[in-house]
């Protein structure tokens, strides 16, 4: 009997609930603590977690926040970005990269990905830098590092800022460095589905710069260091006690299970043989960490019609590029500006990857897909 003739259980795309099972004794165990001490937004659990993570990426400092979006918004603002500037976006990513220009009261500038690597492309870069332009978001999408050494050379002949949108690429590797400390700062998100998931919502930001890191300690705060006395207009960005309890936990297992999702990742690129599908190109610079596993088909709903036949579910990102969100309207981009983002979203689907994914469903996956 085949594997694709098995009786097996729905494959999702992502499953949470194994990974918290591993670890449920240990999470509840800290989250008492957290009730004992009532430490529910920032404290020591937060702190404890920023000196963790700092040392994972090997930067000198890391800021706890909210949010992987507040992440950004606040890097922009210690770097003093704001209206009449312009920041260069990729147009192929999550559409909080280009929210976070937004919020700070620039313009984000899109610019297209690479056909081979879906990334952004430094090339494009310089043909949309004028005298506004500040800074650029690199985006480490999927958990794939971008060509750091190509856009920071870039940013450095033009005298801009480099922050690193590494929300989907924790514990990922360019030329065998960890991400996160190429730029001025990297900012990452903790939300629940990340290979480094918070239990709520959650982020994070590294630096090396001491004068950022005092900046966006006071920017999340209200804009004060001592109480009651705001130096700056701030925000309440703070990351919560149980927030940064249970991410400490789960920082202790991150290697091991991003290494479980390129093993999966390699089975995937290995054994997968069917030329209706196109994976995305890896580097020998780029070690990823497979938050997505993304691959391209001419008709994808078709593909997921046939996967979900067969008790697989995949998913969709993003289905539509930044620059044509409706919200984006007044930049007013066109179809066909961007021809390499709009072939991903109209092609792109998502297969199951999570670390937790056994050899039976991996199997079932790729044979499914060999015979569409």
């Amino acid at each position: 009997m085949t594997v694709l003739q098995k009786n097996i259980s729905k494959i999702q795309c992502l499953d949470l609930n194994r990974q918290h099972e591993s670890i449920k004794s240990e999470i509840f165990t800290a989250f008492e603590e957290v009730y004992d001490q009532t430490a529910f937004s920032g404290g020591s659990f937060v702190e404890n977690f920023e000196k963790d993570f700092a040392g994972f990426c090997r930067t000198r400092f890391a800021v706890g926040v909210n949010n992987g979006t507040s992440a950004l918004h606040l890097a922009l603002l210690a770097l003093g970005i704001g209206p009449g500037d312009e920041v260069i976006v990729p147009a192929n990513t999550f559409i909080a990269t280009a929210w976070a220009v937004t919020y700070a009261g620039a313009t984000p500038v899109f610019v297209d990905c690479r056909e081979d690597t879906w990334q952004i492309d430094a090339e494009k870069i310089n043909e949309k830098i004028t005298t506004k332009t500040k800074a650029v978001i690199g985006v480490h999408l999927y958990g794939q590092p971008f060509d750091v050494a190509a856009v920071s050379q870039t940013c450095e002949s033009n005298g801009l800022y480099l922050i690193e949108d590494a929300a989907q690429a924790h514990g990922a590797l360019y030329k065998k460095q960890a991400v996160g400390g190429f730029g001025e700062m990297g900012c990452f998100s903790f939300y629940p589905g990340k290979n480094l998931g918070a239990y709520g919502e959650g982020g994070g930001i590294t630096t090396n710069n001491e004068e950022y890191y005092t900046h966006l300690l006071s920017l999340r705060n209200h804009g004060c260091v001592v109480r009651y006395y705001h130096d700056e207009v701030g925000y309440n960005m703070r990351m919560g006690g149980l927030e940064g309890a249970s991410l400490r936990i789960k920082l202790k297992y991150l290697p091991s299970w991003n290494n479980r999702r390129r093993e999966i990742a390699k089975l995937y690129q290995e054994q997968i043989n069917n030329p209706k599908i196109k994976m995305q190109f890896q580097p020998s610079w780029a070690d990823s960490v497979y938050h997505l596993f993304v691959i391209c088909t001419e008709d994808r709903m078709d593909l997921q019609r046939y996967l979900n036949e067969h008790n697989i579910h995949p998913g969709f990102h993003y289905p539509v590029s930044c620059h044509l969100q409706k919200a984006y309207s007044t930049l007013n981009y066109q179809q066909g500006d961007m021809p390499h983002a709009e072939y991903l979203a109209s092609h792109c689907i998502s297969l199951p990857m999570y670390a937790e994914m056994t050899e039976e469903e991996v199997s079932r996956v790729i044979e499914v897909l060999n015979l569409y």
